[in-house]
């Protein structure tokens, strides 16, 4: 456990939301502009590109690391999520000038004392779908633990990958309930050479594994192309046909839906934003991905 403004070779951790919101608010300047970057730690290339995209348009970065339990709804999803806050620094070292960073990485009870419950929020029906309607309180953790960070932080922008497309569409309707001053930026996905969107959930697939799920985004990007010259319901039966074919593969959902309401639609309109979004389990481990149609 660290303690409070700890420096880890150079790369300060402050583990206390009050040191945190001191050193802020006292230690730096406040013409300078500050970026965010929320993580669950086991970080990988993907969290670097939004550092980075960060830095470029920011003064100075904060990044916390903190596995979030109200976002959970399996336990032992919770306890197998990986946790090594010195690697994870390490990493951060390796891409990011120290020296424009601070690193705010909690243990549970800094957020939530001895009460690790989630608020309740209404994200006008963005969070009823998909991931919503399949992880029963997953959005209300994650509405719970950003307003925590936003308030303490006070960024002028928070940088999130669109790997998550519905969590970024949603937390920018969370900035807009609770009238918070923050831009919110999202950044293209960040994909292995074999194009499998990289997550920290994919340390726990075996190499064989990680190879397998190239098939993930190999079937999304056939399934943009089909989508082309054919209706919602055959890309959806492509895509579900494709996966038969694999019994490795446990497909969750392909659902094709709305860019803005993310609601899922049956027929195809001149001019209107599609995104398909999947859902596939290898190995046991739950696999997330999406990706823009043409329209």
């Amino acid at each position: 456990m660290f303690v409070d403004r700890l420096m880890l070779n150079t790369v300060m951790i402050i583990t206390s939301h009050n040191k945190l919101k001191n050193y802020l608010e006292t230690d730096l300047k406040n013409s300078i502009s500050l970026g965010f970057v929320p993580t669950m730690g086991a970080l990988h290339d993907g969290h670097i590109t939004l550092m980075q995209e960060a830095i470029s348009q920011c003064d100075f970065l904060v990044v916390s690391i903190f596995v979030n339990p109200t976002q959970f709804d399996n336990k032992s999803d919770l306890q197998k999520y990986p946790r090594n806050i010195t690697q994870d620094v390490e990493f951060i070292k390796q891409h990011i000038d120290p020296k424009k960073l601070v690193v705010y990485a909690p243990e549970t009870d800094d957020v939530y004392g001895n009460n690790p419950i989630a608020k309740k929020y209404g994200y006008d029906g963005l969070e009823q779908v998909m991931e919503g309607a399949n992880r029963l309180g997953h959005f209300d953790g994650v509405g719970t633990i950003l307003e925590f960070l936003f308030t303490i932080i006070k960024p002028d922008k928070a940088f999130f990958g669109e790997k998550d497309f519905q969590q970024l569409q949603i937390v920018k309707k969370l900035v807009e309930k609770l009238k918070l001053d923050i831009e919110i930026v999202g950044c293209p996905i960040k994909r292995e050479a074999h194009g499998l969107a990289m997550s920290s959930r994919n340390e726990r697939l075996t190499t064989d594994g990680r190879n397998k799920a190239a098939l993930i985004y190999e079937t999304l990007q056939k399934a943009a192309v089909y989508f082309k010259d054919h209706s919602i319901y055959k890309t959806q039966k492509f895509v579900e046909e494709t996966f038969l074919n694999y019994p490795e593969f446990n497909l969750e959902y392909f659902t094709i839906a709305s860019e803005e309401t993310l609601k899922p639609v049956k027929r195809k309109y001149k001019n209107h934003l599609y995104r398909g979004f999947i859902v596939v389990h290898l190995e046991g481990v739950r696999l997330i991905d999406n990706i823009a149609l043409p329209h």
